[in-house]
């Protein structure tokens, strides 16, 4: 089709982006005197879905126009233009997210700030009752200045929305898609919070977690499968990180962050405390998680947001010694059942007995977390890691010896006397 030159009162200048239902312009807005981009649908390609198709774009516009932050592309204008259906928007001269991880270009403090900004403005829509449902590096735009804009709301779902997914159907980019939309279920704010999780994993890890050879492997990946710490594909990842995509990657919409504001404050508190600053590093396989590196875990650092929370907190069942300072997390996330259930998941705790020793914890909470974790993962057939029983400590096996030796010296007795 011809390049129009002009679509409702907006001149025409060049087409900048091209879909399977339209295409977007640079336009000029003559009465305001700016630029703008003009998104269009062409309302004559498939007439039996042309009703379906724009009440879906009046929702984008809706959902989109009655937002106002600064990590929301702005929306001007709709209308009806012929055969096409025409959104004005804020034009944003930068680059989409996609190219910038395609091209290896971000260092793990500049993902860090991406993802919190980027968390910003959803934590905005969440409040207005807004779920973008569709979060992935091609909507999420980088300007020249640093800001993060997020772009197409086109499968935002509002409570007031006229029109209603149905029930099984899947929108959305398989990739980034969390497992309760993957199941077809009824999604709320968390499921964008698992797809920002994916967006931050591939930044600082340099590759997706869930990369399947088609549509059904990498959607079974989603529901099944716990991807590696990114710690062990970039070895200088902080142990914190991995505990942070962990909560944002967690397959129970129920063990997520409750809200994307405390998943941005946490990615925030990475940052302040020098931890997102290194380059990426990456390596071909898995490698252990040195000591040094799980100390880090345990380190008592704070961010100036929780420097009043410094009380030591026992959980219900802990020993004696099972003390663990604040981290610095979402406080829900921040306690020790957590994150040393956490700790387990990811392959922090390598060795239960020189764990224990070195960080004050009692062998009952570690044992505990790994049985915790393990139970999990049985639950999570598929998933990647599956916990082990852990090993003897040398008092274990001295008690386990000692009565052998002596149910055998009890045995002869009775046998000879």
């Amino acid at each position: 089709m011809d390049q129009p030159a002009k679509i409702g009162r907006y001149n025409i200048a060049a087409e900048i982006g091209r879909g399977a239902m339209g295409v977007v312009y640079r336009a000029v807005d003559p009465m305001l005197e700016r630029t703008v981009a003009v998104k269009t649908i062409n309302m004559a390609l498939d007439p039996g879905e042309i009703e379906h198709y724009e009440k879906r774009f009046t929702i984008e516009a809706r959902a989109a126009g009655g937002l106002n932050h600064p990590n929301i592309v702005t929306i001007h204008d709709i209308g009806r233009s012929g055969d096409l259906a025409y959104m004005a928007m804020e034009f944003l001269e930068g680059r989409e997210l996609k190219d910038l991880i395609a091209n290896g270009e971000l260092t793990v403090d500049r993902a860090l700030d991406i993802a919190a900004q980027a968390a910003d403005g959803l934590a905005y829509a969440h409040q207005h009752e807004v779920v973008h449902r569709d979060i992935k590096p091609a909507n999420i735009m980088i300007l020249g200045d640093g800001r993060v804009k997020i772009m197409d709301f086109g499968i935002a779902r509002m409570r007031t929305a006229d029109v209603r997914t149905q029930t099984g159907v899947v929108l959305g980019s398989p990739r980034y898609l969390s497992p309760e939309q993957v199941l077809g279920k009824r999604s709320d704010g968390r499921a964008d919070i698992f797809s920002l999780g994916v967006i931050l994993y591939e930044m600082i890890a340099g590759q997706p977690p869930f990369n399947g050879v088609d549509v059904n492997s990498l959607m079974f990946q989603i529901v099944n499968f716990t991807p590696p710490p990114p710690s062990s594909v970039n070895t200088r990842l902080p142990p914190m990180l991995d505990l942070i995509i962990t909560k944002a990657l967690a397959k129970s919409a129920d063990e997520r962050y409750a809200g994307i504001t405390e998943f941005a404050a946490d990615l925030r508190a990475c940052r302040q405390q020098g931890l997102g600053t290194t380059m990426p590093t990456l390596i071909a396989v898995t490698q252990p998680v040195s000591a040094e590196s799980q100390k880090m875990l345990f380190d008592d650092t704070q961010p100036a947001s929780r420097a009043e929370d410094r009380s030591l907190t026992l959980s219900n069942n802990s020993l004696p010694g099972d003390t663990i300072p604040s981290r610095g997390l979402a406080k829900e996330f921040d306690s020790m059942a957590a994150t040393m259930r956490l700790a387990a998941k990811t392959g922090v705790i390598t060795d239960p007995d020189a764990f224990a020793a070195n960080f004050g914890v009692s062998r009952h909470s570690i044992d505990a977390a790994i049985m915790d974790a393990g139970d999990e993962s049985e639950r999570n057939w598929g998933a990647h890691t599956v916990m082990r029983a852990p090993p003897w400590s040398t008092r274990d096996r001295q008690i386990f010896l000692g009565s052998v030796g002596g149910a055998l010296v009890l045995g002869m007795l009775i046998v000879f006397i």
